[in-house]
């Protein structure tokens, strides 16, 4: 059995058996998932994934299924029908765009689809199509895809509650950002060798059009806030005085796991060894995200450019204090 995490609400499960057991699988599925979480959920259970999410929208749509479809399991001819009716845009992966040329070609109902030659669809879209149209038929073609470990950048960006016009600022931008974006490495235990920033104008700046970057190979993997600040501060001399800047990002990229392969002394920054971006972590969550910081990054007031969120919505799925309260009369 294995699992692949598609969506923060879906997955694709690998299950073996016949078509009543994998129904009774799925049944066991649903309840379990409702008695942990308290949600309703269908299951939709075919030979492709494709199918499968086909299986899952009659789960939904169809009452006497009780919300699990094993699609094999339906009759061959309640099958039909649905695909007689049901638009090609409801398979997975088929766009409005797409369902509008499949239009020009005839094609409007999943049935209509199936009957298409895949030869044709390559041709005319391409062979992502072909294989929407093979796995419809029932032949696998889109594998599980096991989840990375480590993901392959990192990026932290915010736009500005007022624009920045000048270095100063935009260097307090650069080394805040840089800092946050050590700490989320730190966190995921992973190291950067590659740092990128940037800035740019808003798209309704129509007097106002800049959007400068800087790339820096760094000497060796790091983590580390200071190295990754210098890096980030690159940017400062393609900013230009005066332009109204309305975002800025740092972008860390060649991630890999923290000792995946360990580095001569001579090649380690002395700071390094010191764990200044573990140390600051470790201040921050005791007193606070504003209570350290490197170079203008820890000045103690406030900067006005950063983004207001008065009206920010409640973060229910990650922050216990900001769950809502329910009181029973």
């Amino acid at each position: 059995m294995w699992v692949e995490a598609y969506s923060i609400d879906e997955a694709f499960v690998g299950l073996r058996g016949t078509l009543d057991q994998v129904h009774a699988a799925g049944q066991q599925l649903k309840r379990e998932i409702l008695r942990l979480t308290g949600l309703p959920v269908c299951v939709g259970i075919a030979k492709t994934k494709t199918l499968a999410k086909l299986a899952n929208q009659a789960a939904k749509k169809i009452d006497r299924l009780n919300g699990v479809c094993v699609w094999d399991r339906v009759p061959e001819s309640t099958r039909a029908g649905l695909l007689s009716q049901l638009p090609v845009g409801e398979v997975w992966g088929i766009g409005h765009r797409m369902v509008k040329r499949l239009a020009g070609m005839n094609i409007r109902t999943i049935k209509d689809f199936l009957d298409a030659d895949e030869i044709r669809i390559r041709d005319k879209f391409s062979v992502v199509q072909m294989r929407t149209l093979l796995e419809l038929r029932g032949t696998p073609c889109i594998p599980m895809e096991e989840e990375r470990e480590v993901k392959d950048q990192l990026l932290y960006s915010r736009s500005f509650s007022e624009p920045i016009t000048d270095r100063e600022q935009m260097e307090q931008v650069l080394a805040i950002y840089a800092q946050r974006a050590a700490t989320r490495l730190h966190r995921q235990n992973t190291e950067a060798k590659v740092v990128t920033a940037w800035a740019m104008t808003s798209h309704f700046n129509a007097e106002q059009s800049h959007q400068p970057s800087a790339t820096v190979s760094l000497p060796a993997h790091s983590a580390d806030p200071v190295v990754l600040t210098k890096a980030a501060k690159g940017l400062l001399a393609k900013i230009t005085p005066g332009v109204r800047y309305a975002k800025a990002g740092i972008t860390v990229t060649a991630l890999r796991p923290v000792g995946a392969q360990p580095m001569l002394d001579t090649f380690v920054a002395p700071h390094e060894t010191k764990n200044v971006g573990a140390l600051l972590e470790q201040i921050r969550g005791e007193h606070g995200t504003t209570a350290i910081g490197l170079g203008r990054a820890g000045l103690r007031e406030g900067p006005t450019w950063q983004m207001r969120r008065e009206m920010m919505s409640r973060r229910y799925t990650t922050h216990w204090d900001e769950l809502p309260t329910v009181y029973a009369k």
